[in-house]
């Protein structure tokens, strides 16, 4: 989830996204060990297609983007689901990581509104390099509050849909709906956040 485009002016949802190589991504590593292991009932061999397919990308973003940080991020995450999977031998452990970051954005989210250091304002601050110079407006602070709020929103939404799929061992369900509450549901909430950000700045100037 990246907060620098936060600071854009303008926006758009796909934008918000990641863009049609970043939700080509998601969707590729968990759509393609699903349906390697739907076909052949073997977690490795579906679980190292996944990684090839997430690799392609992560090429094709190196050599166009010559983006570096985001095709390694991938290839790691896949790479990590892949472990995991490999060495339990469940399919439901290729989502494991998804499971994990849900809980671990939730604790993380709400710890930071508890504590009145919103996660979203350290982030987007550090983007503008403004560092902690926001937390003397109380305007900016209430909105970075609201940003992280819609955060925690979606890691709790998340972490109430996986957990149960994961211990359920529901392996089809656990695919589409860590799917759609990656990267779609991800987009969504930077879009928002954007726009309350910049929304409310243009009202009060």
């Amino acid at each position: 989830m990246s907060f620098t485009i936060m600071t854009r002016r303008s926006l758009s949802w796909f934008e918000a996204l990641g863009g049609w190589r970043t939700v080509a991504e998601a969707v590729a590593s968990k759509t393609v060990f699903l349906v390697g292991y739907l076909l052949t009932d073997q977690v490795v061999p579906s679980a190292l297609i996944a990684v090839g397919a997430v690799a392609v990308f992560a090429v094709v973003r190196v050599c166009t983007d010559r983006k570096y940080w985001s095709a390694l991020i991938g290839l790691v995450i896949v790479g990590l689901s892949t472990l995991w999977a490999g060495n339990t031998g469940y399919a439901v452990d290729f989502y494991f990581v998804d499971v994990v970051t849900a809980v671990g954005l939730s604790a993380v989210s709400l710890v930071s509104i508890l504590v009145r250091w919103p996660m979203v304002g350290l982030a987007v601050g550090a983007a503008r390099g403004e560092r902690l110079s926001w937390r003397r407006d109380r305007a900016r602070r209430r909105r970075y509050q609201v940003c992280t709020a819609i955060l925690l929103l979606k890691g709790l939404i998340e972490t109430a849909v996986l957990l149960p799929l994961y211990l359920a061992e529901q392996v089809t369900a656990l695919a589409i709906a860590s799917t759609l509450l990656g990267a779609p549901a991800a987009g969504v909430c930077i879009y928002l956040c954007w726009r309350i950000l910049h929304t409310e700045a243009e009202a009060a100037s």
